[in-house]
């Protein structure tokens, strides 16, 4: 009995030691590590260590590289570094309009992107856009569906963890019917989790911000707008992951707009912004809006680049959208006095001259004002939580 003790207690130290060595090696990644530096890190033995990276790479979770320098007098130090691609992962972002899937590598470096559009909003042609997205990326990547780890889908709406499925969507008719998790599930059979596209683009934008002890308000705001809410470095979804539909802030008359959109995202959609911006080209056609749209600029586009460039009519509108987001958001932010609001989405691309205005309008309505920025993500910001999501399950079974 002493000896099966012994032997079992030697398997969990071993098991122990192969995690110590995997989790320093993939905080160092891309960086290779020799066994010595390893051992400094871990604090243990070479001997250990080298019994432990042996292990890995019979696993296939490390690889050798040779030592930079060839000419090095002696043969050059191997270095060890994490073979990112013996365990890939899945980011999926589905919306109405268009399909983004990701293929990375479990140390995150992406192999593939590729967007599909979709044709129309039916089911159908979300599903097979969704299809093709994915299939064609793992094509890209060159990675065998069989040998995915990991994947995550995003999708508008509130998301039933348990069972995986959208259990109410208003802005976009007939979602909640959409299978998503079986359709990419016969594509990759691993887990496959679905989460709330503001959710993942708030997990995203919060490790992009390196705080992980801050409170974050991550705006996701494109065709779509919605939050996340990170605090102390979690998720915050409140009650059947609800947390964060900012889009329905308004008046209190109506929770749906007739178009299925909530009031607040009725008015500040992308296509909003942009038919504001037609609105006052019309009224200023000198303006530099005006001629921006007249050359077929996307109009919401031509908007924050026409008042980049200080055009009177478009900072006017700016001001409006700042002004009107700022009203809405306010008291969420007295709510959470949150230390940092990152906007991602398609909007992300407006530049400072969004930022500012928005700071300036909250300003007069927080007690705190927090950091206004706007993430370098945008419109990637959903599928990148989704790679890191996926990332993250993947290093949890392997850490645990």
């Amino acid at each position: 009995m002493a000896n099966g003790a012994g032997a079992s207690g030697t398997a969990v130290l071993r098991e122990l030691n192969r995690i110590a060595v995997l989790d320093v090696v993939r905080r160092a990644a891309p960086v290779p590590l020799r066994i010595t530096e390893i051992a400094d890190r871990t604090g243990l033995a070479r001997p250990t260590v080298r019994q432990a990276v042996d292990l890995l790479i019979e696993q296939d979770w490390l690889v050798a590289v040779p030592g930079p320098d060839d000419r090095s007098v002696g043969r050059p130090a191997t270095r060890f570094a994490l073979d990112g691609r013996s365990r890939p992962v899945l980011g999926v972002d589905v919306g109405p309009h268009r399909v983004t899937a990701v293929v990375a590598e479990v140390g995150g470096r992406y192999l593939a992107v590729v967007r599909k559009a979709v044709g129309r909003s039916r089911a159908q042609d979300v599903l097979s856009a969704m299809d093709a997205a994915v299939r064609s990326a793992l094509e890209e990547a060159r990675v065998a569906p069989d040998s995915v780890a990991a994947a995550t889908a995003a999708s508008p709406g509130l998301i039933d963890a348990g069972s995986g499925t959208v259990t109410l969507a208003p802005s976009v008719g007939g979602w909640p019917s959409l299978a998503i998790v079986e359709h990419v599930s016969a594509v990759v059979p691993c887990r496959v989790r679905l989460e709330n596209d503001a959710n993942l683009a708030a997990l995203a934008l919060a490790r992009a911000q390196g705080d992980p002890h801050g409170t974050l308000l991550a705006v996701q705001w494109g065709e779509r707008l919605g939050a996340g809410i990170v605090i102390d470095g979690r998720l915050h979804r409140g009650a059947r992951n609800a947390a964060g539909e900012i889009g329905f802030i308004g008046d209190g008359a109506r929770l749906v707009t007739e178009g299925g959109r909530g009031e607040l995202e009725s008015r500040l959609s992308s296509e909003a912004i942009g038919r504001r911006g037609i609105e006052a080209a019309a009224l200023h056609p000198r303006s530099d809006l005006a001629t921006r749209i007249a050359a077929g600029a996307d109009p919401a586009a031509a908007v924050f680049s026409a008042a980049t460039r200080r055009d009177r009519a478009a900072l006017a509108v700016v001001d409006e959208v700042a002004a009107t987001f700022a009203r809405a958001v306010a008291p969420v932010v007295l709510a959470l006095a949150p230390d940092a609001l990152v906007i991602g989405g398609g909007v992300a691309r407006a530049g400072p001259v969004l930022a500012r205005a928005i700071a300036e309008h909250l300003g007069e309505r927080a007690l705190v004002c927090p950091q206004v920025t706007l993430s370098e993500l945008a419109e990637d910001s959903v599928v990148s939580g989704a790679v890191q999501l996926s990332t993250d399950d993947v290093w949890a079974a392997a850490l645990s």
